[in-house]
């Protein structure tokens, strides 16, 4: 049996409206801002600090259960919160940021809960060097932005490394634990 124009067009359709695509949202810089926990003097204090300009691409598909992150860092936008380390942070003993002048993150979303994304799984390079590391997302909403009148997405992400692999271990013959606790803000409005 023949279908008629209508009912083909409107098969078409149907069909168009079930299969969702990938959605495209650009990093806001102005609510990204990875942060970090870092030890001194092997248990004397935590100093914490974050990283100011972020910028990048996330692409997410809920449907497929799948999508893909691509985030660049500033890192001489590094900011303890305290000028004088933040120059020796910047410095050639620690990030060097006139030889490597930022940090990426590439990964793609491994899990999810739900049609929300609870883990990525990417490479960070950081200091001329690539690792591996897995982000929680433990926190996970997208809203229409009253303000902006655009879909926003935002995360609350965390993971953890060992600065040392990235070639950065000052301070260790001090007795600086290497391990650094991430905590990442991230919001990022629906291109287009």
């Amino acid at each position: 049996m023949m279908k008629t124009p209508l009912a083909f067009l409107s098969s078409v359709l149907l069909l168009g409206t079930a299969v969702a695509a990938p959605v495209t949202y650009q990093v806001d810089p102005g609510h990204s801002y990875p942060s970090f926990e870092a030890d001194h003097f092997g248990g004397m204090s935590i100093w914490r600090g974050k990283m100011t300009k972020t910028s990048g691409t996330i692409v997410l598909d809920r449907e497929a259960k799948s999508g893909t992150v691509d985030i660049t860092v500033d890192a001489s936008s590094i900011d303890f919160g305290h000028a004088k380390l933040n120059e020796h942070a910047k410095s050639a003993e620690m990030f060097d940021v006139a030889k490597y002048p930022t940090i990426t993150y590439k990964g793609k979303i491994a899990k999810f809960s739900g049609d929300s994304p609870t883990q990525v799984d990417g490479e960070l390079t950081m200091h001329g060097v690539t690792k591996p590391l897995t982000l929680t997302l433990n926190q996970f909403k997208c809203m229409q932005n009253p303000m902006i009148k655009k879909e926003v997405c935002g995360a609350d992400a965390s993971g953890i490394l060992d600065r040392s692999q990235f070639g950065i271990d000052y301070g260790t013959k001090y007795g600086f634990k290497m391990e650094v606790k991430l905590q990442i803000q991230v919001e990022a409005i629906r291109a287009g």
